[in-house]
């Protein structure tokens, strides 16, 4: 019965020892779909390799502020024997794994040590025969400026962000489906119609005579010249048998179509001459 006692208190030997090959026909794991019951005999899992850190820290003065804010302690009368205490604690877990990061810890735990101490003798006066300053006094305002930065620090990190809130939305239009032709200058416009003007005065005759023009009306024939034809001549539309009068009405109404944007004007290139056509009358 003793012999069994020892067997049971004695430490395991590798990993044999550890698990079984088979526990009550239960798999350890599974490995691409099949059962694993015991182990791989190479098997190494490094001594960090389950080590697990459940808050982070920026540096010394941010463990120290989670320290005096998780305990809900007074900024300006820190405690300071609880807080290098928890301090040093920190300390000694961050220094069995990583030496350099702890060595950035170690100054701020003997800043802390040298402040508690000075707490403890007697307060020196001045020669004015005011009380010293509180030891804490320096430690206090790192402290509070690295607070407001750091609340800075997270405010600037809540407003958005290209690439990590949002992205900017692109949109192609095909520019082909909707043909445009070139735009006619007011000076060109302005040129054709003292063409036509010059030509009717050639033709026209002393009439006098009253008669009332509609520019609804030669709205009206202007569509009906253009319907059914691709691009009609800007001077083909003016009949210059009828007068200045009715030239005028006719180039008004034509104005008026193009401001409405029932016809187009268009002209290829400079002093080109120009061309009328219907607004929805496909170009091919």
């Amino acid at each position: 019965m003793s012999d069994e006692a020892g067997a049971l208190d004695a430490p395991p030997e590798g990993l044999d020892a550890v698990l079984p090959d088979v526990v009550d026909q239960v798999a350890l794991a599974r490995l691409y779909g099949e059962p694993l019951f015991d182990l791989p005999r190479d098997l190494y899992i490094p001594p960090d390799a389950l080590q697990v850190f459940l808050e982070a820290f920026e540096g010394p003065l941010d463990l120290l502020l989670y320290l005096i804010r998780k305990q809900n302690f007074n900024i300006l009368d820190i405690p300071m024997a609880a807080v290098t205490r928890q301090y040093l604690s920190y300390v000694d877990e961050i220094r069995a794994s990583n030496l350099e990061l702890a060595a950035e810890y170690l100054l701020m735990a003997a800043m802390l040590i040298e402040i508690k101490s000075r707490m403890l003798l007697p307060p020196k006066k001045t020669a004015e025969g005011e009380e010293a300053e509180d030891p804490r006094a320096e430690l206090v305002r790192r402290l509070l400026e690295y607070e407001q930065m750091k609340l800075a620090a997270q405010r600037l990190a809540e407003v958005p962000q290209y690439g990590r809130d949002f992205l900017r939305a692109q949109v192609y239009v095909e520019q082909a489906l909707q043909p445009r032709f070139p735009d006619v200058s007011a000076l060109d416009l302005q040129s054709a119609w003292r063409d036509i003007m010059k030509r009717a005065k050639l033709v026209q005759h002393h009439k006098i005579s009253r008669e009332e023009l509609s520019v609804r009306e030669h709205m009206s024939i202007v569509l009906r010249h253009l319907q059914g034809r691709k691009f009609v001549e800007f001077g083909e539309l003016f009949d210059t048998t009828r007068g200045t009068q009715v030239m005028v009405v006719t180039f008004i109404a034509m104005l008026e179509l193009a401001k409405e944007t029932l016809i187009e004007l268009t002209q290829a290139e400079a002093f080109a001459p120009i061309y009328v056509r219907l607004a929805y009358t496909p170009a091919s």
